[in-house]
């Protein structure tokens, strides 16, 4: 990427802004392009500055993570599309977590995270993948269970509905958390027919990511934590 990855960081407490900044401007391919200490001064940099990755906590003063998240998702589809955020928290079962998520986020990870792993989060992100903690997508998928509706919405049902057998493979998985190349192998397919199979079903499912896909397949029942 010639231009680098362009992140923004917020956190209400200093010392994680000044340690997160010096992680990932340790990589000469990421800039750190802007901090905020809540969920207001997040929304108004993010239009200021459109970074490519904004690093958010959730639990913060004035404006948490989750409702900064909604608004910057909500106003990414008419102003910037590419700014997508990860989520940081120091709780592995936080209550706000699947809210995020469905709020928007494209990622989520623990603020413990070993900063090697941290820069390569921001590069998944930026690369429009998903990215989840391995040490919590259990749980959260177990919130996935607990809070889907007992029926999928007429829009979600209709979606599913019109994957080929092939698509559903692919977003089952999605579900489970499999890279492209991880897929590929799984469905014995090139990487790049994995990309074209997961484009078609996002705009089936009428969602802008993998991370929302996979809320639609638990949401709608097509895939089950622990199940198929």
């Amino acid at each position: 990427m010639s231009e680098g990855i362009r992140v923004a960081v917020v956190d209400d407490q200093a010392l994680m802004v000044t340690g997160f900044r010096m992680i990932l401007e340790s990589d000469p391919g990421i800039e750190v392009v802007g901090e905020a200490s809540n969920g207001r001064e997040a929304i108004q940099l993010v239009r200021e500055v459109a970074p490519d990755v904004v690093l958010m906590d959730i639990r913060m003063p004035e404006l948490d993570g989750v409702e900064a998240t909604r608004q910057i998702t909500a106003e990414a589809g008419t102003s910037d599309p590419t700014t997508r955020i990860l989520i940081l928290t120091t709780f592995d079962l936080d209550e706000y977590v699947y809210q995020a998520i469905r709020a928007g986020a494209a990622g989520f990870l623990l603020k413990d995270t070993p900063p090697e792993q941290l820069i390569d989060a921001v590069k998944v992100i930026a690369g429009g993948d998903a990215l989840l903690s391995p040490s919590v997508t259990k749980r959260l998928l177990d919130q996935f269970a607990t809070n889907a509706p007992v029926a999928p919405s007429p829009d979600q049902a209709a979606g599913i509905a019109d994957l080929t057998s092939r698509e559903t493979d692919v977003l089952r998985a999605m579900a489970r958390g499999l890279s492209n190349a991880e897929i590929g192998e799984e469905l014995f397919v090139s990487e790049t027919t994995v990309k074209t199979h997961v484009g078609r079903v996002l705009m089936k499912l009428g969602v802008r990511d993998r991370v929302q896909a996979v809320v639609t397949a638990y949401e709608s029942g097509l895939v089950r934590p622990g199940g198929g």
